[in-house]
């Protein structure tokens, strides 16, 4: 059997950050849609649409708002990224170098990078709650130092294991922990149907519109962490692949867990107003839901927050290769595994609130991300086709040097909207000094980093694109018109 065959049929994908040859694009549009599902699969939600209620003081009909338009715009952003992966067949922070160049895309890369900790961080710190919980319904065991430290061993162990088998790993177990997940939420739903005073929930007065909008961002921003991922997810799908289906399939995948959750979780918070802020994120469904729906509905969700990590972890393992750490991209994985171990130490045992640091944590990965968006966002508009070789060919030869490893253009453009972004953005611990402006107040400095990144690098003279070289990365040419959104 070919190598390349080997790379795709094996229980381990061997596959690092070398495009995927036609001959082994076997993948199709709907499997997007259960790994979009696992995506999102987290107690998290919960928490954060209890913010909506608690802290941003929206009533259920803002919420309802919130819960559909953040993830259209933000895995709508993931799935128009996505498609650069059918296109080049490489990872998304491979095919970022076409971009920025060799060595700027270690700038993005690095940054990109060390954000993903952060995610990671907090979902192996929810995963192992949802462990102590259920250790507590079952056994009575109550939390302490020894035990977190076993649990978030175990919950990184399993996801390091699920992240370096790879893709076909992957999409396993999505698509069973997405059959598994949703027949349990239905079953939380109808609960709550019953026992929940929808006087007190329906008779909530709204909010302003400044929180309504700021909570969009909120519960946008974990999309968004997405977005320079998706081109791993799509770089096994034909060229042929509908560009429509893919944005639709990440949108509804996306869409289908994180409305009904964030309801949940506002509904929730009606009755327990001390639910968002809570120093643990989960043991609040022991309380909330009878024993025998808690306890299957939280290892359905340690399931999934297992996979987001997993997934994560996945994608870290791409990043960590483009930044030249020269290991199998099963074995780059462990860096953030390990990572995710010490900081969830930290923030189990050390943190004072859960809550906050978590909303502090997504606005500034929010801004990170917006302003790597903008910038690979304007040059898939404009590019038809990616080369393979100049992608993985990191020394002055390569194609996509450009003046000593810079793509000037794509790194100002970059730059600036960093600090555009930041200076609208306010967490716990800081306040940029645009903060207090409109576009502030609503939680809007991440679109600014989108906007300033994107506008800036259209308006600067083109950095040179080379000729794909021969082979199957680049596009033929009319196959697939730059921006289009049709086969």
């Amino acid at each position: 059997m070919p190598a390349e065959e080997k790379a795709a049929d094996g229980a381990v994908e061997s596959r690092g950050l070398e495009p995927v040859p036609d001959g082994e694009r076997g993948g199709r549009v709907r499997e997007l849609i259960p790994t979009w599902v696992a995506a999102n699969i987290s107690v998290l939600l919960l928490t954060m649409g209890a913010g909506l209620v608690i802290f941003n003081e929206l009533n259920i009909w803002q919420v309802l708002v919130v819960a559909v338009a953040a993830p259209v715009v933000s895995y709508g952003l993931v799935g128009l990224i996505s498609l650069a992966g059918k296109r080049g067949g490489a990872p998304g922070m491979a095919l970022s170098r076409a971009v920025f160049g060799q060595r700027g895309n270690l700038f993005p890369g690095a940054l990109i990078w060390v954000a993903r900790w952060g995610w990671e961080t907090i979902n192996a710190v929810s995963g192992a709650y949802a462990v102590l919980t259920v250790l507590d319904l079952l056994f009575g065991v109550k939390s302490n130092t020894a035990l977190i430290v076993v649990t978030l061993l175990f919950f990184v162990g399993c996801t390091f294991v699920v992240s370096g088998l790879g893709i076909k790993a992957l999409r396993v177990c999505s698509t069973w922990s997405t059959y598994l997940f949703g027949a349990f939420s239905v079953l939380v739903l109808g609960y709550l149907l019953f026992t929940t005073d929808w006087s007190a929930v329906l008779g909530k007065p709204a909010g302003s519109t400044a929180m309504m909008i700021a909570g969009i961002g909120t519960i946008a921003a974990g999309g968004i962490s997405w977005v320079p991922s998706g081109p791993d997810f799509t770089r096994y799908l034909p060229r042929t692949a509908s560009a429509k289906g893919v944005v639709g399939a990440t949108i509804g995948g996306a869409g289908v867990v994180v409305l009904p959750m964030v309801l949940m979780g506002a509904v929730m918070a009606v009755g327990t107003p001390d639910l968002a802020g809570a120093q643990d994120p989960v043991s609040f469904i022991g309380e909330l839901l009878p024993t025998w729906i808690a306890v299957p509905y939280l290892l359905i969700a340690l399931l999934g927050m297992l996979l987001i990590n997993s997934m994560s972890m996945y994608s870290a393992g791409f990043t960590a290769q483009t930044l030249g750490i020269k290991v199998p991209r099963a074995w780059a994985v462990s860096v953030n595994a390990v990572i995710s171990l010490v900081f969830g130490f930290l923030l189990m045992v050390v943190a004072t609130g859960f809550f906050g640091s978590f909303i502090s944590f997504l606005t500034l990965l929010a801004v990170a991300f917006s302003a790597w968006i903008g910038v690979f966002g304007v040059d898939m508009l404009r590019r038809t086709s990616y080369d393979g070789a100049a992608l993985l060919d990191t020394t002055r030869t390569s194609a996509y040097w450009y003046r000593g490893g810079f793509a000037w253009q794509a790194m100002t453009a970059w730059g600036t909207a960093l600090v555009v972004g930041t200076l609208f953005t306010k967490v716990d611990w800081f306040t940029g000094p645009l903060a207090t402006t409109w576009i502030g107040e609503n939680g809007l400095g991440w679109v600014a980093g989108i906007l300033t990144s994107g506008g800036l690098y259209a308006v600067l003279p083109r950095t040179a694109s080379p000729a794909p070289a021969a082979g199957e990365t680049a596009v033929e040419p009319g196959r697939e018109p730059a921006g289009a959104l049709s086969n």
